[in-house]
This record gives structure tokens, sequence and C-alpha cells, in this order.
């Protein structure tokens, strides 16, 4: 990421997403990486920013944690699993590593860092097990949009499919079913 994209990312809305430097984590380059988030945290100003820690690449749980922990220290409103384009994408055993970060993180500093896996969630059933694993790990108040969100591009049409079943009885044969 340079300054310049996260500007321009900033102007057109209230949120940007950055990748983080997988290098400086993977060499222990702590100090770097946060000084590297922190500033693109300012370029950000006042729009959240959501720090993506590309956990299938990081090597091991640990620095999985210690990457969570330096983004939100320089000022990460959401961490986020993956780009959702990844081999590794959103795992219930990364997702435990993060949200217990994020409580450890609040516990000490008392700020609120959202959460969003990526990649992975597909189907209504996935979602309403993300939503149970987020209430059991950081409470009722992370289920809210501004504290708790998924990467779920392909989840509209399985949603879709539930509700039409829902509504006729059967589940739709294809997209003409639905009326998309």
């Amino acid at each position: 990421c340079d300054l310049r994209s996260v500007r321009e990312a900033v102007v057109s809305t209230q949120s940007t997403g950055i990748v983080i430097n997988r290098t400086l984590v993977l060499e222990g380059r702590w100090e770097e990486l946060y000084d590297e988030v922190k500033v693109l945290r300012k370029a950000c100003g006042e729009a959240h920013l959501k720090t993506i820690i590309a956990t299938g690449h990081l090597a091991d749980m640990e620095n999985v944690y210690k990457a969570s922990m330096v983004s939100m220290m320089a000022g990460s409103d959401f961490i986020k699993t993956s780009t959702g384009k990844e081999s590794v994408n959103a795992t219930f055993p990364v997702a435990l590593i993060m949200t217990r970060a994020i409580k450890h993180y609040h516990e000490h500093t008392g700020y609120k860092i959202g959460f969003k896996p990526a990649g992975g969630i597909r189907t209504a059933k996935d979602s309403l097990q993300w939503l149970v694993f987020m209430k059991e790990q950081l409470g009722k108040e992370w289920l809210h949009p501004h504290l708790f969100r998924m990467g779920a591009s392909s989840l509209l049409g399985d949603i879709e499919r539930q509700l039409h079943h829902y509504c006729t009885g059967r589940y739709a044969n294809n997209a003409y079913d639905i009326g998309m």
C-alpha cells in the first residue's frame, strides 16, 4: 500500500482496507510493521481502517496474534483474516487467535476493535456458525456491524435460496426461480 492510494480510497468511502506487509511479520520486524500501519492510519483521517492480516501466509499462530496486536496498537479499527481470495481464508482456529487478541486489547485499552472473517463463508449455515462463534468469544455487542462483518461475497445466493424456500416451501432450481 502506498499513501496516495490510501488517500484516494478514503476520498470516495468512509473506510479503507490495507494488507499488512507479510515480510515484516515473517522477519519479526514488529516496530516497522507498527510504523507502516500507523502512517496508513494517519492517511485515513476519520475513515475506518480495516487491516487485512493475511493469516494464511504468516507461518504460525504466534505471528497471527502479534500481527493482530500490532495492527490494533497502530490504530486499526477492524482486523480481517484475509482478502478472501487466498488459498487459506477464514478458519476458526485463526479466528480464535484474532478474537482473543481483540479481547486482550480491549481489556488493556478499553477500545473495541472490529473483526471480519473473509473467504470460505458460503452458506447461511456458515454465517450462523460465525455469529455463534463471535457471541461466545467476544459477547453480544460484537454481533453488530460496527464490530463484526463477514467477507462472504458468495453468501448472498444461498441466503436468497433459503428465503425462497421459506416463502414457497421449495428450493429454487436456478436464478430465475428466485427472480434475480
